[in-house]
């Protein structure tokens, strides 16, 4: 009986495996692995479809981990929490709260399994804080060869420096030991500002809040939304919108409401600006204050595309300043607003922001609207400042340009020749994007 298609969430990748293995335990996992060996098969473990890359794509076995979830321990006392790699992270924000704990930062969806979000160096924002790899203790993972090793910081210190960012292309993760912190709570502003002041005003805003970011038209809006999250004293009580409040404006306006302007947009290209503009106006500004992950995690239901590049923090304002400026001039319209934000250095060799403080500008596209113009021109704009696409993201960037942003991408090509010599774990988004390795069958 032949495997049935799959697809990621957005739609832009689609691929029929030879097979799918859905392990339930380490075991499991290296088993799968060596039939795969016997059987000439390439391997890739498969998260929740929410890359829009083709990083999940296994023409030879697909492995779904999503049998093998769970906490599996919590010390209160150093905030060590380990959990099952097939663990979404909605599942995790929910067993950490029964624990009295939480993540030091998300993005905004929480969909993805744990394994996946750090693989593909998933963040959030927060000038002073890195993303979600850089909150990884330790990995487990499955090798090659069936071996089961863990790495950290003081134990195979270089395939951790790999791995936290590893696309998937150096084994199967297992388990992940993440450094978590007593459950806090935030306090959220949400308000419309003027474009140019967001602009000129972005590095102190950055500065001056705990996590800071802004949603904004570039094909012609004059009023971006800005959201400024900050920590307040632990045990302060959260003062959360109504329900009645959030069912409106979060499930009415920005995902029904919002999917059907687009979709009129994608019928009458010529209603894109004046509905963008109207929509711009419309945001109203919310304060309220919930638990962590209440805050940073927004539910989104209406599909699009997306490429998110990082850039030097400093160049950030010039950058966006371009694209105001050419994206009007596309011949198609651009419906779906820019995110913007921030992430602080680190050192994990395939981070988009390695050694560099970095600022995240996510362009999008609704579903079925032309965007290949539009993603060739931002590619290009922050392809001047040394960007670096998000590898979860789409992009056009194969091997020989990436080394020259990566300075230790040479270094993560010796760590994997080594725990995978012969390219078990390739596919052909890892051949594009780290050179082709030497593949078993697809």
């Amino acid at each position: 009986m032949s495997e049935r298609p799959w697809h990621n969430w957005a739609r832009t990748v689609s691929c029929t495996p030879a097979r799918v293995a859905r392990p339930e335990s380490v075991a499991e996992i290296a088993e799968t692995i060596a039939g795969a060996r016997r059987d000439g098969l390439a391997v890739r473990p498969r998260g929740s479809g929410h890359s829009f890359t083709p990083a999940a794509e296994a023409p030879g076995v697909a492995v779904d981990l999503f049998g093998w979830r769970g906490l599996e321990s919590v010390e209160r006392d150093t905030g060590l929490v380990t959990v099952r790699s097939g663990t979404t992270i909605r599942e995790l924000n929910a067993e950490l709260d029964r624990h009295g704990l939480a993540m030091t930062n998300l993005g905004d969806i929480d969909k993805q399994t744990i394994s996946g979000a750090i693989s593909t160096g998933t963040h959030g924002t927060g000038a002073q804080l890195g993303g979600l790899a850089t909150q990884v203790a330790a990995l487990e993972l499955v090798l090659a060869d069936g071996s089961v090793v863990t790495c950290s910081a003081g134990e195979r210190p270089d395939l951790f420096a790999a791995a936290r960012v590893g696309l998937g292309a150096l084994g199967v993760i297992s388990r992940v030991t993440l450094r978590c912190e007593p459950s806090f709570v935030l306090a959220a502003e949400e308000v419309p500002v003027p474009v140019d002041e967001v602009f000129e005003r972005f590095h102190e805003e950055a500065a001056a809040n705990d996590h800071f970011e802004f949603y904004w038209f570039p094909g012609g809006g004059r009023t971006a939304l800005v959201k400024r999250n900050n920590r307040l004293p632990l045990g302060a009580p959260a003062r959360p919108l109504s329900r009645a409040r959030q069912f409106v404006e979060y499930e009415m306006v920005e995902n029904r409401l919002f999917n059907a302007v687009c979709a009129v947009g994608r019928a009458v290209p010529p209603l894109v600006g004046p509905i963008t503009e109207v929509f711009s106006r419309t945001l109203s500004p919310r304060t309220y204050s919930d638990t962590s992950h209440r805050v940073f995690v927004t539910n989104r239901n209406v599909r699009f595309v997306e490429s998110e590049y990082a850039v030097p923090r400093e160049s950030i304002v010039d950058v966006l300043r371009e694209l105001r400026a050419r994206v009007p001039k596309l011949a198609h319209p651009v419906i779906f607003p820019a995110e913007v934000r921030v992430a602080a250095a680190d050192d994990i060799w395939l981070s988009t922001a390695y050694l560099r403080n970095s600022a995240y500008i996510a362009i999008h596209q609704y579903t079925g609207m032309p965007f290949v113009e539009y993603f060739r021109l931002f590619s290009s704009i922050v392809g001047e400042v040394g960007g670096r696409p998000h590898w979860g993201k789409m992009h056009l960037l194969d091997a020989e340009r990436l080394r020259e942003r990566y300075p230790r991408f040479d270094d993560f090509l010796r760590v994997r020749s080594t725990v995978d010599p012969d390219g078990v774990f390739a596919n052909p988004y890892t051949d594009r994007v780290l050179g082709p390795a030497k593949t078993l069958a697809a």
